[in-house]
């Protein structure tokens, strides 16, 4: 017998439910990751009770989807959505149903997305309940569409993203005849809003299997729709005692494999950082992309423009693709602009994503390791010296002001990032020295 253990709360809604003479059920990614031996994020209910019948059982609701008959109810600290059990009327935008109608759990389960996820659990008498063949894909490791696979993605095309996406989360395979409808659709996939399509890949960027899950998008028939810029990577040559991985697109997927639990900035980082390569390859000597960084950082600010990306995240992808190739030169930099490199705000990042960069390549750690020991060995306040002067000071000695204060105080940071001066004093004189005022 089955026990699937839902938080005390989630079973106070189902009691509660059932005592006032509804059917309720755990319901779809809960029951499959319970299954899995895998802690679920989120515990779905779903009930034969409409949804203003669920809102007054419970004192703390909202409803956030009333005409799919969705409530999520707060209790215990943790909010669960309760949902009525529904079939779906026809999809016009290829996203959401035009209508719904109340149905029974059967047919709630037939008009959901895959097989793995379709089933149910009856928490009080211990009960999987299983109309569409999910415990059997489960124990099998395959992604099955429910029904008949080419209408499910007519239906709602971002499912042949997830269907990717669950495939590499588990180590599944996808099913023929729903790999089939996949590639036969993914032109479809051009008609999803831009931020669905960029919360979806960035779930795939940071989740176990990414580099699965891309080769997965390019051997569908996605990846040239949702990132074009990065299928245009396949088959870009690379200069072998540099790369001796392949081309760009195998290199970039090696990176994907082997980072470690990454943000979704350094994520995106990893997967664009090269992306100016194919517009910047040239043959002469040996191959190279100059400047491939800075067309890089153009077109990955292209891409978040155009995926709607938040701001501040796009800034940061931004300046990662911009400066990943920073690490060449950083042995011979001067010590007051290594610190600066190394006190930028995208430095922890960056330098994750050099350290992926090289073992996905020629595996030679030595910059990483001095930008590391170089980190451990300079203290704060040698990183981040407090300001000896500030241009009311400067102003005080006879500067005027005007853009000549800011030249002044650069050079005078640089001159306490070198060591070579340390007090107020030492500072004035060197500002009279080098910067003498007119007529002095």
């Amino acid at each position: 017998m089955l026990n699937i253990k839902p938080p005390d709360a989630a079973i106070r809604i189902i009691r509660a439910l059932e005592a006032s003479g509804h059917r309720a059920l755990l319901a779809g990614g809960c029951v499959r990751d319970a299954l899995l031996g895998r802690q679920p994020k989120d515990w779905d209910i779903a009930t034969d009770a409409a949804p203003e019948a669920v809102g007054g059982l419970f004192e703390r609701t909202v409803a956030v989807g009333a005409q799919f008959g969705v409530v999520r109810v707060r209790m215990g600290g943790q909010e669960f959505e309760v949902a009525r059990f529904r079939e779906d009327g026809a999809y016009s935008d290829g996203r959401h149903p035009d209508s719904v109608r109340p149905s029974d759990e059967e047919g709630d389960a037939k008009r959901r997305d895959f097989t793995i996820n379709g089933m149910f659990y009856d928490v009080l008498n211990h009960q999987l309940l299983d109309y569409v063949g999910g415990r059997r894909d489960l124990d099998e490791g395959i992604i099955r569409a429910i029904g008949e696979p080419d209408l499910r993605f007519r239906e709602d095309h971002l499912r042949m993203m997830r269907a990717v996406r669950f495939s590499a989360r588990f180590g599944f395979a996808v099913e023929p005849a729903t790999a089939a409808a996949i590639e036969a659709n993914a032109e479809r996939i051009g008609k999803i809003s831009p931020e669905r399509i960029r919360d979806e890949l960035t779930i795939i960027l940071t989740q176990n299997n990414s580099d699965a899950a891309f080769a997965m998008l390019d051997s569908s028939g996605l990846l040239e729709y949702v990132l074009p810029e990065v299928a245009a990577m396949k088959g870009v040559a690379q200069p072998p005692e540099f790369h001796p991985e392949g081309d760009v697109w195998t290199h970039v997927l090696a990176m994907l494999r082997i980072k470690r639990a990454a943000s979704p900035t350094l994520s995106w980082g990893i997967l664009l950082h090269d992306v100016g390569k194919p517009a910047t390859f040239t043959e002469t000597d040996r191959i190279r992309f100059n400047g491939h960084d800075k067309a890089g950082a153009a077109m990955s600010a292209e891409v978040c423009t155009r995926l709607r990306m938040p701001k501040a995240r796009a800034a940061r992808i931004f300046d990662l693709v911009a400066n990943h190739m920073r690490f060449m030169h950083v042995e011979k930099m001067r010590e007051a602009r290594l610190k600066r490199f190394l006190r930028e705000p995208y430095f922890g990042e960056l330098l994750e994503l050099h350290r992926v960069d090289c073992l996905a390549s020629h595996g030679n750690l030595r910059t990483h390791e001095f930008c590391a020991r170089k980190l451990g060995e300079i203290r704060e306040e040698a990183l981040r010296p407090p300001r000896l002067l500030d241009g009311r000071e400067l102003m005080a000695m006879g500067y005027p002001a005007g853009p000549k204060l800011g030249e002044i105080l650069f050079a005078l940071e640089d001159e306490q990032l070198e060591g070579r001066i340390s007090t107020k004093e030492e500072a004035k004189e060197f500002a009279r020295r080098h910067f003498p005022l007119s007529g002095s």
